[in-house]
């Protein structure tokens, strides 16, 4: 490893998300170290070494000199809430933190950094006003209680001196396997695009290329710090976000899908239907007040985009 360069450690980076920082951060110098349950995986332009989210061990040592650490583990949140995966989901995210946090603890030379994921999933149903990080409010329910509790297992971890930001990320839109934007994509295709329940629901996204790039902006920005929304500063009801994917893929039609039908539906595919009928009314005030340009503020734009990147073959990675 070239002791010139810096290291980010991107502990659950083996997914959609975890793989585009990953390429990002490469692409612009740093050592790259993932930490993986799969070690054996290949990602391109990084360095990746096992572990298994909750115990303490050899992995640690990465930890020891890296100046920035970055967590996005954490079960898929894509299934049903039965009893079994509600106690995963949340123990996948506040373990993994925990863990986390000791070995920062007990590095010898800590990371200056640590970015934590979190959720905008914390704020209430709201389609009446935007929620930011001053005037926000929080919701309820389960996926609250796993937001409040993986916060909190991140900001009572004792760092000393190292710089925390939970990342309060909308949905993230980009080309690859696993994330949501695939979903829509595919929904768009098979003519089932309407819009989902009253279609007066907000949706928070960005794109992938300003998540990246936020998480780059936030590590430069020593006066940042705490709770920070990552999302477009333009969400929009889900009736306009499904017509714009819908205008981009040039398909003049797409059924509606009404709430019945999404309980029935989410059944058959193992999900829930908070996914797409909570109304996430999230806009990210602290990084637009820190003067953070979003290159994809508007949905059409990126929605155009991100169909037109999806029509190109695929690379290797």
């Amino acid at each position: 490893m070239n002791s010139n360069r810096k290291t980010i450690v991107i502990a659950g980076g083996n997914g959609f998300l975890g793989r585009a920082v990953a390429r990002f951060m490469h692409d612009r110098g740093w050592d790259v170290i993932v930490l993986s349950r799969r070690p054996e995986t290949i990602i391109d332009g990084a360095t990746v070494i096992a572990w298994d989210g909750r115990s303490f061990g050899e992995w640690s040592h990465a930890i020891d000199g890296a100046d920035v650490v970055l967590n996005l583990a954490g079960r898929s949140v894509n299934c049903r809430y039965n009893a079994k995966n509600r106690d995963e989901i949340e123990r996948s995210r506040v373990e993994s933190t925990t863990v986390l946090g000791r070995a920062i603890a007990q590095a010898k030379m800590p990371p200056k950094v640590w970015l934590n994921s979190a959720t905008a999933t914390i704020y209430r149903h709201a389609e009446d006003r935007p929620q930011d990080e001053f005037t926000g409010e929080i919701g309820s329910g389960f996926s609250v209680n796993v937001a409040l509790a993986w916060e909190k297992s991140f900001f009572d971890a004792v760092t000393p001196g190292v710089r925390k930001i939970a990342l309060r990320s909308a949905m993230v839109m980009g080309r690859g396997a696993g994330g949501p934007f695939n979903v829509f994509r595919n929904l768009v295709r098979l003519r089932l695009g309407g819009r989902m329940g009253s279609g007066r629901q907000y949706v928070s996204w960005v794109h992938v290329e300003d998540f990246c790039r936020a998480i780059e902006f936030l590590i430069e920005r020593d006066d940042l710090d705490g709770r920070i929304n990552i999302a477009s500063p333009n969400p929009l009801p889900n009736v306009e976000f499904m017509r714009e994917l819908r205008r981009a893929a040039h398909v003049r039609i797409g059924l509606p899908a009404f709430k019945w039908m999404l309980e029935i539906g989410a059944i058959f595919l193992r999900t829930e239907t908070e996914l797409p009928l909570k109304s996430r009314f999230v806009v990210p005030t602290r990084l637009l007040n820190s003067g953070f340009v979003f290159r994809h503020p508007d949905w059409r734009d990126a929605a155009a985009e991100l169909i037109k990147e999806h029509s190109r073959p695929a690379s290797s990675d």
